[in-house]
């Protein structure tokens, strides 16, 4: 099977992102039901299997109408606030989607949320709002020290894993990136390409967990360098990785 994966605009920054191979689809973190239905029916695709990493609206909101167009099972966290889940997915679990033909482990990775997964397969890892390109999500619901071993988990992937993330942040986070590590050549090349791109309304991902590694800070709380700006920003940073990420998640809020 030939995969194809597209990413469907919705609201103002979220990616709807559609897995096919020309026939059946699946499809993830739907939070508006219209543009999903619009790419199935212009591609000819009938849907086959929802993928939800997390319950925020702007991620299911589009399920019930999806599930009126098509009865298919739908693939979960365990949250009573997803109760369209028909599939409940826990950490190391192995899913199988019949069609299209797709296998997938999850993934938890709390801290945007306390109950959020992710699905990694076919090289590629569909994160939700855990990783962003470039940045993370906002501690919502979990601790920097969660969200500290859920990127630890996500570093442990292969590193040519393809990263599909649920919104368009890149030029920004790249712009915050760049005020943590001014000096990192490579982030500096990314974010002049991720500028062409955008001004060009142009997607920036996937990225790559390779990229990701020599580029986030939030995947760097380990190296030098970024320890040295939290420092900077914050003097009572032990330095310690979750106490890294928790001081660049307050300055990123912040800013």
């Amino acid at each position: 099977m030939t995969l194809q994966v597209d990413a469907v605009p919705a609201f103002r920054d979220n990616y709807i992102w559609v897995l096919h191979d020309g026939r059946q689809a699946a499809v993830v973190d739907p939070g508006e039901a219209e543009p999903a239905l619009r790419f199935l029916a212009r591609n000819e695709l009938t849907l086959g299997a929802i993928l939800l990493t997390h319950h925020h609206h702007d991620h299911i909101g589009g399920v019930d109408r999806l599930l009126e167009s098509a009865d298919v099972p739908v693939f979960g966290p365990p949250d009573p606030r997803i109760p369209q889940v028909s599939n409940p997915c826990r950490d190391g679990d192995r899913i199988t989607i019949d069609a299209p033909a797709l296998t997938f482990r999850v993934l938890e990775t709390p801290g945007h949320t306390r109950s959020h997964i992710a699905f990694h397969g076919h090289g590629r890892l569909f994160c939700g709002d855990t990783l962003f390109s470039i940045g993370c999500g906002k501690l919502f619901e979990g601790t920097p020290a969660q969200m500290q071993a859920s990127f630890d988990k996500l570093a442990a992937l292969p590193a040519d894993t393809a990263i599909h993330c649920g919104h368009e942040y890149t030029r920004a986070n790249c712009e915050f990136a760049l005020s943590v590590e001014p000096g990192n050549a490579e982030l500096r090349r990314l974010a002049e390409r991720v500028d062409r791109l955008r001004a060009a309304d142009r997607i920036t991902l996937p990225s790559t967990l390779r990229i990701e590694t020599r580029c986030n800070p939030f995947l760097r709380t380990r190296e030098a360098t970024v320890i040295e700006a939290a420092r900077r920003q914050d003097p009572a940073c032990s330095g310690e990785p979750a106490a890294v990420f928790g001081v660049l998640r307050a300055w990123k809020d912040a800013g």
